[in-house]
């Protein structure tokens, strides 16, 4: 199909997207382990041997973006270096070591009837990933949906367009190279916002929307998708110190759960210190976040240990600032702070530093977050440092995936049955 002709015409550009990826989805489904594996370790080798065209592109993202006046946290997300790039072909290889979960067949049992009943791992189908800015995401979701068997459309941000198409031509390239259909996936080539509604129509050919950016992104695909949606919409994240956490730990986990990176949904915006340790750690950790530019805001027993600091109001405890900004607030006792966790927290990720091993299970039962942890910062709630080799995004939701959304969230189940020649005597 002429192309030229396709692009004056939105909604058959996007039709014509949906429909091909869907078809690819049926060829994706049975492909084999070694076919996809093939795949993708022609698509690493293509990223890895496309530096200076990765980089040149990015470069001229870089500069329309800087003059446009981006955030710098947004441009620092968009920079695709040396580094991006080996970790975009690390990840793409954590993912090929990873098993094929497709085909496998679990909870077999032997019913009365003779039958024997089992759950098989299959694709979703079609995935249509939206996100902004990181263009990394499109060499990630593109390997974890050829793993997983799927089909994928991608959308990314208009910041980064050039960059995508870059990335987007190696994978088309390199699966040109092997039996797996090269429409498996695809980059939506065009800027335009209304790309991204005709695409949340089209529940006919698309299985799952899996957003990945702002919060106003997200919401405008909650509120407009006809498909369902894997998606979270903040990154309300807490340390808790407990009464007997180790002073030292706790400052340490403190300070890397906001100041490792400020602008990811993993960056802690809240920190609960229990009354009994506030005087011990409060003074240090308030040198400490100074040192390094954090902005305090805290409740009135925090400014009377920490000097020079602002007062929080409630909209502070709900805020996801990513920026060096953290809102810090004393209570009275676990009780208190998981009850502070569970109303103002995004259900994404809070840890708490304890040495009491019974608080840290009320803690792990009682907060309701995808990911809940001891002693350990909340920047670790990723799908690389998860084992998932990359991840696709976040999910809060409850249903189907929950935490950092990798191999096994983009897959589903169906029942099998296997039989002997048995009837249903009623």
């Amino acid at each position: 199909m002429d192309f030229s002709i396709i692009m004056t015409d939105l909604s058959v550009y996007i039709e014509h997207l949906t429909k091909e990826a869907r078809q690819a989805s049926f060829a994706m489904s049975i492909a084999s382990s070694e076919a996809k594996s093939f795949a993708l370790n022609a698509i690493a080798a293509r990223l890895d041997a496309s530096r200076d065209q990765l980089k040149s592109a990015n470069a001229k993202d870089l500069e329309r973006s800087s003059d446009a006046g981006l955030e710098q946290a947004l441009i620092d997300r968009l920079k695709l270096d040396d580094i991006a790039i080996d970790q975009m072909v690390e990840g793409i290889a954590q993912v090929d070591r990873l098993a094929d979960p497709i085909g496998e067949i679990t909870d077999l049992s032997f019913r009365p009837s003779g039958i024997q009943v089992g759950r098989m791992r299959v694709p979703l189908g079609t995935i249509g990933i939206i996100y902004e800015s990181r263009p990394n995401v499109t060499a990630d979701a593109a390997a974890l949906c050829i793993k997983s068997g799927n089909s994928c459309i991608l959308r990314g941000g208009s910041e980064a367009i050039e960059s995508n198409r870059e990335i987007s031509k190696a994978i088309t390239g390199a699966l040109k190279e092997t039996d797996l259909p090269n429409t498996a996936v695809q980059l939506v080539d065009t800027v335009d916002r209304e790309a991204v509604g005709q695409l949340l129509k089209a529940d006919e050919d698309i299985d799952i929307i899996i957003p990945r950016g702002g919060k106003g992104l997200i919401e405008r695909i909650t509120r407009e998708s006809s498909i369902p949606v894997i998606k979270h919409l903040d990154g309300v994240c807490h340390v808790y110190i407990d009464e007997s956490a180790e002073i030292k730990m706790a400052i340490e986990i403190a300070l890397n759960s906001k100041a490792s990176k400020y602008a990811v949904c993993n960056a802690a915006e809240t920190l609960l210190v229990d009354s009994c340790m506030a005087s011990d750690v409060l003074p240090m950790l308030g040198q400490e976040y100074k040192k390094i530019g954090v902005e305090i805001r805290g409740c009135k027993q925090v400014a009377e240990l920490i000097s020079d600091i602002t007062l929080a109001i409630d909209e502070d405890w709900h805020e996801e600032y990513l920026g060096p900004v953290i809102a810090i607030k004393v209570v009275d006792g676990l009780a208190e702070a998981i009850e502070h966790i569970n109303a103002y927290g995004s259900h994404h990720t809070d840890t708490i530093v304890t040495n009491n091993y019974e608080n840290s299970r009320q803690f792990l039962k009682a907060v309701d977050s995808a990911t809940v942890m001891v002693n350990a910062s909340t920047q670790f709630a990723d799908g690389f440092e998860f084992g998932l080799g990359a991840e696709i995004g976040i999910s809060t939701d409850k249903l189907h995936a929950r935490g950092p959304v990798g191999l096994e969230g983009l897959t589903t189940q169906k029942y099998v049955v296997f039989g002997h020649g048995e009837v249903r005597h009623r």
